[in-house]
């Protein structure tokens, strides 16, 4: 398989990369590939290569594909996937499986589309980010062992302890909506991952990303939230308000954020920019 490389988390799917590597060598003569050790490990991989390759191919979870994504932002270069994280979002939302023969035949044809990414100051997000309760979920998320169980734990646990977020807009068109909030969140597609759709309308290219506006509801109303939310029906409502932007920017009294489901400290004020069919995807 010509000018296609592959980039492997060795961290991602509880750290068994070997059966992908074992099944991919029996049905690719020589594979080009790299078992990624870190971030500045994969940016350098990527520009050696850079000139002869037409489809990167990234193998973990979100995190990961970002990682090899913003390496080919504004270029002709092709991201492929083959999800192996915790919730693999992006990979759901763009119809990449788990079944490694799916991934060739796409890689055979390299046909491919652009899509939308976004930056929040400056740090690309392809999927859903936030801050707030769910910043705080990745933040303790991170010290398990991962896994959607634990996931489900330390959500449930961080619910009933966690106080809301102040969040001030700056443009006046947007001061409606300043206040209290459980949760913000910037979403380029419809779901954080496993499935649950916090931005049932998003779109990834239409040159917007819907900011997900969740006040902190009651118990009894947890239910109703969830089940909502995995069915693809969340909606406006007395705690949830959707706002397409391009760009926006707001102040939060938190540093703690998630980019793409990976923990990072980001200061106020924040900026939110759309970069418009930035990235070519495989179809």
């Amino acid at each position: 398989m010509e000018n296609v490389a592959f980039i492997i988390n060795p961290f991602s799917a509880k750290k068994n990369y070997h059966p992908f590597l074992s099944e991919l060598k029996t049905k690719v003569k020589d594979p080009l590939f790299y078992i990624s050790d870190s971030v500045a490990g994969t940016d350098d991989f990527i520009r050696e290569h850079f000139s002869t390759v037409d489809v990167f191919v990234a193998i973990g979870g979100d995190g990961t594909i970002s990682t090899v994504a913003r390496n080919l932002i504004g270029t002709g270069k092709i991201l492929g996937i083959f999800p192996a994280g915790s919730g693999n979002g992006f990979s759901n939302e763009n119809k990449f499986s788990k079944n490694l023969d799916e991934l060739l035949e796409k890689l055979r044809t390299k046909s491919s589309r652009k899509i939308d990414t976004f930056t929040v100051n400056g740090l690309l997000s392809i999927n859903v980010s936030g801050t707030g309760f769910d910043g705080k979920v990745v933040k303790e998320f991170e010290k398990t062992s991962r896994g959607f169980k634990n996931y489900i734990r330390v959500s449930l646990k961080t619910f009933f302890s966690y106080k809301p977020i102040k969040l001030k807009f700056f443009s006046e068109g947007y001061q409606q909506y300043n206040g209290k909030y459980l949760m913000v969140n910037i979403a380029n597609t419809r779901q954080f991952g496993n499935n649950a759709y916090i931005a049932p309308q998003a779109s990834k290219s239409d040159g917007l990303v819907d900011m997900v506006l969740v006040k902190k509801f009651p118990l009894a109303y947890s239910p109703l939230f969830a089940f909502r939310m995995f069915t693809k029906k969340l909606r406006e409502d007395d705690y949830i308000t959707y706002l397409p932007v391009s760009e926006i920017e707001f102040r939060v009294n938190t540093k703690n954020w998630h980019i793409d489901g990976e923990f990072n400290k980001i200061k106020s004020p924040v900026h939110i920019k759309v970069q418009p069919a930035s990235l070519n995807i495989l179809i």
